[in-house]
């Protein structure tokens, strides 16, 4: 599951339902091209059956260089042959932090991964683009979300 936020990229790897490696990326977020070779790295490590991307809509408040990131690894998923489904991202909780505190109760193996929220004036945590490709990867395997 592969997710992108302002300055970084993401992936989880999940087997049988249950994340067993993630990680991310500041230099694959730098351009479509390195999010291409930064997601053809991941793909060989892991071999996954399924890559699962956002669908960024048209009213979503991702910005211009996110959504082509998000377009540059789907479409190096693709070409490694691997299939691509792409979800929209549904906000179930009445934010990203909350969201993400349920998800560390489901999968507790995250928990030193869980960004605190930051104050109105600081930057969202680098760590929270790991919770959206989790919440991605749900969206596909309960068809519901959390």
């Amino acid at each position: 599951m592969l997710a992108a936020a302002t300055g970084r990229i993401g992936y989880v790897y999940f087997v049988d339902g249950q994340p067993t490696h993630w990680g991310l990326s500041h230099k694959g977020a730098s351009s479509p091209l390195l999010a291409a070779a930064q997601t053809a790295k991941w793909i060989s490590l892991f071999v996954p059956e399924v890559v699962i991307t956002e669908q960024v809509g048209e009213r979503s408040r991702k910005g211009a260089l996110t959504k082509y990131l998000i377009a540059a690894m789907a479409d190096e998923a693709r070409g490694s042959g691997c299939f691509v489904v792409s979800v929209p991202r549904v906000q179930v909780y009445a934010n990203k932090y909350d969201e993400a505190s349920q998800l560390v109760r489901r999968f507790p193996m995250l928990s030193a991964w869980l960004p605190k929220r930051p104050r109105i004036w600081q930057s969202e945590p680098r760590n929270m683009v790991l919770f959206e490709a989790v919440a991605l990867a749900l969206s596909f395997i309960d068809g519901e979300g959390v």
